[in-house]
């Protein structure tokens, strides 16, 4: 196995080159935001898995850090909106951009971020700059469309289990496929090899959100990082949600749909209420079958590319770190 690629490493020269990009300085209060979200940490999940794809072909992953900063600086760009958009007091256990400074600040700094990324994604050495371009476009399109549906889900009674799929689909996974098509194509893969990298990271990103909504239910308070049962607080129509309604016989529905209800009810009795439903549904069950599904394809899409087994062991270690991850 190549040690060169060797994740710390990777991981390490992501947030010095994050440290060193250069997005202006006048006026302060458009750029400090800028610096101030993309310094607070994060998994850098992403543009490692550009330079990780980039590696099953070629080692000198350090003539695309740039091109692989693209999509992180997009990542946080969705979460400066994001956050706005949900009002969100914190974001990585520290304040939000628009709570620290303000909602039009944050709007703006998000936008010069969102062009910024067509700065770095230029600074690739391709022939073919432009269909790049066109794949971005098209995932930025896609991540939107994602949010917008989140959205819609808000105010629907009812979801159906594939227009959840389809919304995390685009919200969370299309992203992290095109971190690795980046990553394919700028290594030399044809546009064929690049989408069968792109499919894996879509169904990886599945999994991985499938994986998340479990984990606020059943994850150990300690190493999750956030309030265990905050999704059942909020309301959100996760895919547990979405299977319990499915599952539930008329008198579970409609306790369900009471205790979603109840205004004043106590969260932590709410939270342990609804998951005691869930364990009777074999909610939890269901929704592991379905995650390890989308794992299952995304190796199984993996295993299509016509590489040697040992320039696809790092990409494999990291992704199943992904899947056993408890937080």
């Amino acid at each position: 196995m190549k040690t060169n690629r060797n994740i710390d490493i990777l991981v390490s020269e992501l947030n010095k080159s994050i440290k060193e990009l250069n997005f202006g300085g006048y006026p302060a209060e458009l750029y400090e935001p800028i610096e101030y979200i993309l310094t607070l940490g994060g998994k850098r999940m992403r543009p490692l898995l550009t330079l990780l794809a980039y590696g099953i072909k070629k080692e000198d992953w350090q003539k695309i850090l740039k091109p692989a900063l693209a999509v992180e600086v997009f990542h946080n760009f969705t979460l400066v909106h994001d956050d706005i958009m949900d009002d969100a007091p914190l974001r990585r256990g520290k304040t939000t951009v628009h709570e620290k400074w303000n909602s039009n600040t944050a709007i703006l700094s998000g936008d010069t971020m969102s062009i910024y990324v067509y700065e770095l994604l230029l600074e690739a050495e391709t022939d073919d700059i432009a269909y790049i371009l066109r794949q971005f476009n098209r995932c930025a399109i896609e991540v939107c469309e994602g949010q917008q549906l989140d959205m819609n889900f808000e105010t629907e009674e009812r979801i159906e289990e594939i227009d959840y799929i389809n919304m995390i689909m685009l919200k969370t996974a299309v992203l992290l496929g095109f971190s690795l098509e980046l990553g394919g194509l700028l290594g030399g893969m044809t546009k064929e090899e690049a989408v069968k990298l792109r499919n894996f990271g879509i169904h990886m990103g599945i999994g991985f959100q499938l994986k998340d909504d479990i984990l606020d239910v059943y994850g150990e308070q300690e190493k999750f990082g956030k309030q265990v049962g905050g999704d059942i607080i909020s309301n959100k129509k996760t895919f547990l949600l979405i299977k319990a309604m499915e599952l539930a016989n008329a008198d579970q529905k409609n306790t369900l749909t009471l205790l979603l209800q109840d205004k004043e009810i106590d969260s932590i009795k709410k939270v342990n209420a609804v998951k005691e439903l869930y364990d009777e549904l074999g909610v939890k069950e269901a929704s592991e079958e379905k995650m390890n599904l989308f794992f299952d394809k995304a190796f199984a899409t993996l295993d299509q590319l016509n590489e040697p087994e040992e320039s696809l062991v790092e990409l494999k270690e990291f992704a199943k770190s992904i899947i056993a991850r408890d937080k």
